[in-house]
């Protein structure tokens, strides 16, 4: 999957993802709080990055065109960074 490197597929593996349509499935938002609930040390960088996997887009391009809407979102989830 574009933008996801080993460390963040083995965290996406034990969840079933292992394709790209099966994220779209999941909700990157959604897979995003699951990893957070389990404890691993995820930062927006990764919810970048499966928001572009989804997309087909590089997560810089994702970061720059949507961060305020992603952190409205997550503010909205009680997830916002502090």
């Amino acid at each position: 999957m574009r933008n996801l490197g080993p460390k963040s597929r083995a965290w996406l593996a034990p969840l079933g993802i292992e394709t790209v349509a099966q994220l779209r499935h999941a909700d990157p938002y959604r897979v995003y709080a699951r990893l957070k609930r389990a404890g691993l040390p995820v930062s927006l960088n990764l919810l970048y990055a499966l928001i572009g996997a989804v997309e087909d887009r590089d997560w810089r391009e994702v970061q720059r065109e949507q961060r305020s809407a992603i952190l409205l979102r997550l503010d909205d989830m009680g997830l916002a960074p502090r």
